[in-house]
């Protein structure tokens, strides 16, 4: 719960989630590298549009555990930078615009990997289930150089500069 004080509006309507999924996909011709974190917490205050989400690197599960290993030691090096996180808020939003109906929406915040902080613009689709969830869906991609993670010579055919993150984030309204 300690995410949801990153600055986030004291007052209005907050849907939360603990169970957000992100993925990554990294395609070359060699190999295809996925993994996906279902763990990720995030808010959003529906006043004002704010949002935030916060994600331990190490929850992320490879198809290969050598994969996994050598994703935590050698680039993100999840001992010494532990969490990913996301702090920003969308673009022209009104609460009144949210329905069942999908509506895309610029969000725009800074994005902290590998101690890393970055100004990023991206898409998010919102939408309002029949359980009056809100759903949030985003894929953007990111370059692994943005971040300073680097990738040794030896396997540098194997691993794509840029990696495609795919966001799904089933929001309910906090009591």
């Amino acid at each position: 719960m300690a995410f949801i004080g990153l600055g986030l509006s004291v007052f209005g309507q907050k849907f939360l989630t603990r169970t957000g999924t992100i993925q990554f996909f990294s395609e070359t011709d060699i190999e295809n590298i996925e993994a996906i974190n279902n763990q990720v917490s995030s808010v959003i205050n529906i006043d004002n549009g704010e949002m935030a989400f916060t994600l331990l690197l190490k929850a992320f599960a490879f198809e290969k555990a050598l994969m996994q290993e050598h994703f935590n030691e050698k680039y993100v090096e999840s001992e010494k930078f532990p969490k990913s996180s996301f702090k920003g808020s969308i673009v022209d939003f009104s609460s009144s615009d949210l329905s069942k109906t999908p509506k895309e929406y610029s969000v725009k915040g800074d994005l902290t990997i590998h101690g890393i902080t970055k100004k990023i613009e991206v898409k998010m689709t919102l939408i309002v289930n029949s359980e009056n969830q809100i759903i949030g869906t985003s894929i953007f991609t990111i370059k692994l150089e943005d971040y300073d993670i680097k990738v040794p010579s030896a396997v540098r055919s194997q691993i794509s500069e840029t990696i495609e993150i795919n966001v799904k984030l089933d929001y309910e309204k906090m009591d």
